[in-house]
């Protein structure tokens, strides 16, 4: 999922560097959505900006600042560098990116034989919860560097909204149910059945409206300081403290009323069976009666929403707790209904995830001193971790199912500490050759995601077998039936 920066040339000699005005540098964007095009109008953007001249004396910071001082020490010198002209690009953020993969493909794969690491069955946070806020942050990030400038701003707009739409139908594909799954050849899916969300729809939502907040929404500001930058950036704040709201407001005030859903007999061809729920409350966040639930099925359809919930592995629904396994006697009648984590209402609080890694973004953008991004990284990741734990305390629990606030305050400050640690070893201190391959799969996030974590490769593996499908090659190394 790697987007790429054109080169941005700095055209200047030997005493405008030492005057630090030719800060424009040559470096790549590490977002994943790199098309020629774009690549054709930012470096013609970038002959128009990188002339050195007084007008840009500190103004818009690069990926990578490196000392052009030679009589600091070593220690000072690696914390204090100031931007060189060389090709450069934030490695730390394709490490990031292809960490969050590798943790991805782990949980995929050994979280049915380790449930402690599996999503958590409701609230509470296991390792695989941090995959899906670790990716919008990193999202954030890529979009606070490849709008930083944007030569017009209605057709960085028409960009924007294709690659969505782009993303929005792979999802569409990749997760609606066309794919049956490994072990089975078949494929196809009712329309009147498809799952309409998913990992690739919400992050085609949060990158779309973060990146119209990154167009549209930043004032022409200098920034010189901390307070300067909040200025500057401070109506994207506004709208995600209004997503934050609104998303609290309707979590906690709307009426949740009774409702029912069927699923079909598997024993026999007789009518579905018909299962009631009692609701009739409000501000409830528990598995049955939730307002996000609710506005799914109300909106979207309950027969389009997610048919695996993770709430089937609670202890009022699995006798095996936390891992799946048959109902108990006295299950509840919600143990079976459809509920989708990548709901409507919870994506709001994904899109602040999102624009939280903006904010990150922008650090990088406009300061060039290491320490002083890793500082104001670490405030502010710090600030949404303790925020994030007290909510929990008080009440507000760290739910990934719902994507509470709370549970976005402290996956989103995590990320901000994993970022900057990795920054501060791949970016400062050059520990870039032990993780080329990290840093290979966040190049290439896209592809491996959909390679590896839709099935996609071992769904075509199971389409070559010898005279029957059981003798196919999953099955030859012990992954097949």
């Amino acid at each position: 999922m790697a987007m790429g920066y054109e080169p941005i040339k700095a055209y200047a000699d030997e005493k405008h560097l030492r005057m630090n005005i030719g800060n424009a540098e040559k470096f790549e964007d590490p977002d994943p959505d790199n098309d020629d095009d774009d690549d054709k109008e930012i470096s013609h953007l970038a002959l128009q900006i990188s002339e050195p001249t007084i007008a840009n004396k500190g103004e818009e910071g690069p990926l990578i600042p490196t000392s052009n001082s030679r009589h600091l020490p070593l220690n000072r010198q690696q914390l204090q560098q100031q931007p060189q002209q060389a090709q450069q690009r934030l490695a730390s953020l394709d490490v990031f990116r292809g960490l969050t993969i590798v943790l991805m493909i782990l949980v995929d794969d050994l979280g049915g034989l380790l449930p402690t690491i599996n999503h958590s069955p409701w609230n509470g946070l296991t390792l695989a919860d941090y995959v899906m806020p670790f990716f919008l942050f990193i999202v954030g990030v890529s979009l606070g560097l490849t709008y930083k400038r944007a030569s017009c701003r209605v057709t960085a707009t028409r960009k924007v909204v294709l690659r969505a739409l782009k993303l929005l139908m792979l999802g569409l594909f990749l997760q609606g149910g066309f794919f049956h799954g490994v072990n089975n050849l078949t494929y196809g899916v009712d329309i009147q059945q498809m799952r309409l969300m998913g990992i690739l729809q919400r992050i085609a939502v949060a990158y779309l409206v973060a990146a119209m907040c990154e167009i549209w929404l930043k004032g022409d500001d200098h920034v010189k300081s901390e307070l300067t930058l909040l200025r500057k950036y401070q109506f994207q704040w506004v709208a995600a403290l209004v997503l934050t709201i609104i998303y609290i407001s309707l979590l906690y005030g709307l009426y949740v009323p009774n409702w029912e859903y069927q699923i079909p007999d598997a024993t026999s061809s007789s009518a579905p069976k018909i299962f009631s729920v009692k609701c009739g409350v409000r501000g409830d966040t528990g598995p049955a009666c939730n307002a996000v639930g609710m506005i799914d099925r109300k909106i979207l359809g309950i027969q389009h929403l997610y048919r695996k919930p993770v709430f089937v592995r609670t202890m009022q629904c699995s006798i095996n707790s936390p891992d799946y396994g048959p109902l108990p006697s006295d299950a509840p009648t919600w143990c079976q209904a459809p509920f989708d984590p990548e709901g409507l209402l919870s994506s709001a609080m994904a899109i602040v995830t999102c624009m939280v890694g903006l904010h990150y973004g922008h650090i990088i953008v406009h300061f060039k001193d290491h320490r002083n991004r890793i500082r104001l990284w670490l405030i502010t990741s710090s600030t949404f971790l303790v925020l994030g734990l007290a909510l929990d305390i008080f009440g507000m629990h760290v739910n990934k199912a719902l994507y509470t606030f709370s549970y976005m305050c402290v996956t989103a400050g995590a990320a901000g500490f994993l970022f900057a640690g990795i920054y501060l070893l791949v970016d400062i201190f050059k520990y870039r050759r032990m993780a080329l391959v990290l840093e290979w799969m966040g190049k290439h996030a896209l592809i491996i995601y959909v390679l590896v974590a839709c099935n996609i490769v071992p769904i075509v593996m199971l389409g070559f077998y010898w005279k029957q499908p059981q003798n196919n090659i999953l099955s030859l190394i012990g992954m097949g039936t």
